[in-house]
């Protein structure tokens, strides 16, 4: 057991611990808007890029979803009015997801108290140059694990992508 010690399996729980933390601090906030965790992200990644849509083959890549499954995300999405698909005017065989009125609605009820949570777990714990190197590390690991995380969305590096 030479390798228990080892600072990568330290860096993996540290990461690990602290998903779980943000993701269980996010929760509530999400189900009392009557959202997931996926119908937020779908939401914030819409209303993020270009136009408010994606096509939905980059919905799914920077989802992490199979197109499947961004399917029924966007069918539940669009059920409860927030999404709307559309057709592409240049090829029939593509669709895009877009946010609708109702969707921008939604969002802005979440986000104050999304973004006050950010705040008290993450961004306010880092003094500006920390999280300015946070970012950068963390878009690096994003680029290795989920090349595909930017797909459609522009210039992937703006401080307005995810």
């Amino acid at each position: 057991m030479t390798h228990i010690d080892d600072p990568r399996l330290t860096a993996m729980g540290l990461l690990a611990e602290v998903h779980a933390g943000v993701t269980a601090r996010m929760q509530p906030v999400f189900g009392a808007a009557g959202l997931s965790e996926i119908d937020f992200e779908t939401l914030i990644r819409l209303g993020r890029s270009p136009q408010q849509r994606l096509r939905m083959t980059d919905l799914s890549a920077q989802t992490g979803l199979s197109t499947s499954g961004v399917t029924r995300v966007v069918d539940r999405l669009e059920r409860d009015g927030l999404v709307r698909r559309q057709g592409c005017d240049t090829d029939r065989r593509a669709s895009y997801a877009t946010l609708t009125d109702a969707g921008r609605d939604k969002l802005q009820e979440v986000l104050p108290r999304h973004l006050a949570d950010i705040d008290d777990i993450l961004t306010g714990v880092l003094g500006s140059a920390e999280l300015e190197s946070f970012l950068a590390t963390l878009r690096k690991i994003r680029d290795v694990v989920r090349p595909c995380a930017t797909a459609g969305a522009g210039d992937a590096e703006s401080p307005a992508r995810i």
